[in-house]
């Protein structure tokens, strides 16, 4: 079942429908996916057509693809993008656009010269850039970038007119100047930070720019007036003087103002335009973008996790934007223009901010999103974010627990058309949502069990029962064919985790310890001093220290790691993290195990040394491993012999009840469960998706 067009739209949003003319092509809409990677690229490109298709399907005026490398003199191996380096590569380009343009809507491209961002590991070819520097890397690559002479100069102009041409001939409407995020060629001639020559591409900004100069009107010369040429810039690196500044990027649009078919706005670097909702709020980055447009006579396009339809409006009245630029509100729902549309603005999945979808890129691994657990899945599984398959029976199902996945699991079967019970232990929807949309700079995550909750609202088909905490005899007893269990996990207070992999028997010792479950509920530490040992290396362990930074305590952080939340640099927060518990007055000790706690002190362990060192805490909260909640499914397990007499056929557990992951990986898990619900059972000697193979030369 899915859901039926109900209404038009609002007239108030009548403005974010209007064509916009984009030198020579025009977007139907306002709505524009600016380019973000996805961790496809050339290892999956029919997965990444499919995806930038179905948002294409959603409404979306204009869908860009990720970074295009277009020379093999500059490449960002490990991480896994989409290549242009010749003719070899112009049918995957193609087969995206063709996906973008069977719904109608303009295909971009982002061509890209990573230079000194690129350390080559691939092609093992000298990186170039406008100095002699090491690479600008996520990594500290021991390799450095050689100073472009002018003949390089001209070789890469060349080389960027033609892959202009192969993109044109792959068929997109718009093609990219790239000189933002300090990830391409184009950016490090622009900063001072990059950019010391002395001759005419440095020193004055007129010098700084000329090479941005020349590449668009090689670019426009290469277009032939069939394709659009934007500029994507930063307009600030937020270093004041020290690099990039608003002031200074003012001044370099305005020596080039009217050159470009557009202009499209971001922050540098990366981590800084796509701030999680933790650290920036919604349209963090107006201050930076107002007055652009006053410059030039062209479009502007800017993004700030654009979620509010209405902040839409106001930025283009105000004569901010032109076009509302987006990509995690793109990844969270591809269908927000067509929802805007058809005025159902309560059926938005509003991106959470938290940066899982990023993490798919910098692990080199498919995008994944905690609102669309269809995300990277479209065409390898055949999901799609708004239409489901029909039930295939009409058996009902129980679902025991409403935590993320619980409810995303219930969503999608309602929708299907399957009767569907969700029993839940307490007295509201969410289950760790909720606990954890409490804590400091998390409460976009609420969006989690708001988009769900409104959506079980209007499925007639799905009844919830608070207040149920069942037994084995209780499910048994309903008579229901088929149950799964999302009953979620617990926080364990005994020390296992990554660097301990069994019992701390120190601990036994007694003491005031605690774990997230107990801070999340109210329970705050005895004394004055806490210290929190962090082995998750996520984001709890910060957050729990920060909270208890704000109640008063005196906290000390301590990580077997070397630096605070190390798994958060996947998600592009782990600086942000650790200044702002710096600032918080946190001391941070890293490289440290916990060897012992007792009597109000800890014995810390250099885990490079083994040398030990005593520290006073009243208090510790462990913040390490799970434990999934497998009482019922155990109870269950263990009467099996009487499942058929009770009419129970099939038990399937699922998401932290099996096994502890990040909610993202719950939503995927209820998804999952509701997908495959009387699908014919698959061989398991063969993977349960699509995929594509390499051919062999």
């Amino acid at each position: 079942m899915n859901a039926p067009v109900t209404t038009a739209r609002d007239p108030r949003y009548d403005i974010l429908f209007e064509p916009v003319k984009l030198g020579p092509k025009v977007t139907k809409n306002r709505f524009y996916q600016v380019p973000h990677c996805n961790g496809l690229g050339y290892r999956d490109p029919t997965a990444a057509a499919v995806m930038r298709g179905i948002k294409a399907e959603g409404g979306w005026g204009v869908v860009c693809t990720e970074q295009v490398e277009f020379h093999h003199t500059s490449e960002i191996t490990p991480f896994i993008e989409l290549r242009l380096w010749d003719e070899r590569d112009i049918p995957v380009l193609a087969r995206m656009a063709e996906h973008i343009h069977a719904h109608d809507a303009l295909a971009g491209v982002e061509l890209a010269y990573n230079g000194m961002n690129g350390p080559n590991l691939y092609s093992r070819e000298v990186p170039m850039g406008p100095s002699h520097l090491p690479v600008m890397t996520f990594t500290y690559d021991p390799v450095q970038s050689r100073r472009m002479d002018l003949e390089d100069i001209r070789n890469l102009r060349r080389w960027h007119q033609t892959a202009v041409r192969r993109a044109k001939t792959a068929g997109f409407d718009i093609i990219y100047v790239y000189a933002a995020h300090t990830f391409g060629f184009l950016h490090h001639f622009l900063s001072r930070r990059f950019n010391d020559r002395t001759d005419e591409y440095g020193g004055s900004i007129k010098n700084r720019v000329r090479l941005l100069k020349e590449v668009i009107e090689d670019s426009l010369e290469a277009a032939g007036g069939d394709c659009a040429i934007p500029v994507r810039i930063s307009v600030d690196e937020l270093l004041g003087e020290a690099g990039l500044h608003k002031d200074e990027v003012e001044e370099m649009i305005g020596e080039i103002a009217d050159l470009p078919d557009f202009w499209d706005l971001t922050l540098s670097g990366w981590d800084n335009d796509s701030r999680t909702s933790r650290f920036a709020e919604e349209g963090h980055e107006e201050p930076f973008i107002s007055g652009i447009k006053k410059l030039t006579g062209k479009p502007v396009v800017g993004v700030g996790r654009y979620t509010s339809v209405d902040r839409m409006v106001s930025l283009v009245k105000k004569g901010i934007l032109d076009l509302i630029g987006c990509a995690r509100p793109s990844i969270a729902d591809p269908f927000l223009p067509a929802k805007v549309n058809e005025g159902r603005i309560e059926d938005i999945r509003e991106c959470i901010g938290c940066n899982i979808c990023v993490s798919g890129d910098l692990t080199m691994s498919p995008i994944r999103c905690t609102q669309n657990p269809t995300m990277a899945e479209e065409w390898r599984r055949g999901w799609h974010p708004e239409k489901v398959r029909p039930a295939r029976s009409q058996e009902p199902v129980l679902i025991v627990g409403a935590g993320p996945a619980g409810l995303e699991a219930a969503t999608v079967l309602g929708k299907r058309g399957y009767p569907v019970t969700l029993a839940e232990a307490g007295t509201v929807l969410g289950g760790r949502v909720v606990r954890e949309s409490r804590l400091p700079g998390l409460a976009a995550w609420i969006r989690v069990r708001d988009y769900r909750q409104g959506q079980l609202t209007k499925l007639p088909n799905v009844e919830i029962y608070f207040d149920s905490k069942l037994t084995a005899d209780d499910v048994l007893g309903f008579g229901f064919p088929r149950v799964l269990i999302a009953t979620g996990a617990t926080w364990r207070r005994d020390g296992i985790g990554h660097q301990h992999t069994t019992v701390l028997p120190p601990l036994e010792r007694g003491g005031d310890i605690l774990t997230p479950d107990d801070i999340m509920d109210g329970c705050l530490p005895n004394g004055r001093t806490v210290i929190v040992w962090d082995d998750d290396h996520y984001y709890m362990g910060s957050v729990v220290a920060e909270k208890l930074a704000t109640e008063g305590y005196v906290v000390h952080y301590v990580t077997p790691a070397p630096e605070a939340a190390t798994w958060t640099r996947a998600t592009m927060e782990q600086t942000f993290i650790q200044r702002r518990m710096l600032e918080a007055g946190i001391r941070i000790t890293v490289a440290r195990t916990l060897a012992a706690y007792g009597n109000r002190e800890a014995t810390l362990r250099c885990i490079y040394t083994g040398r030990e060192e005593t520290c006073p805490a009243d208090s510790l909260v462990l913040v390490t491993a799970r434990l999934p909640n497998a009482g019922l499914a155990d109870e269950l397990r263990t009467s099996k012999s009487i499942w058929l007499s009770k009419g129970l056929r099939d038990v399937q557990v699922i998401a932290d009840a099996l096994a502890p992951a990040t909610i993202a990986h719950a939503t995927y898990a209820g998804r999952k469960y509701a997908e495959e619900l009387d699908a014919p059972i698959a061989s398991d000697e063969v993977p349960p998706f699509l995929r594509e193979i390499t051919q062999l030369a």
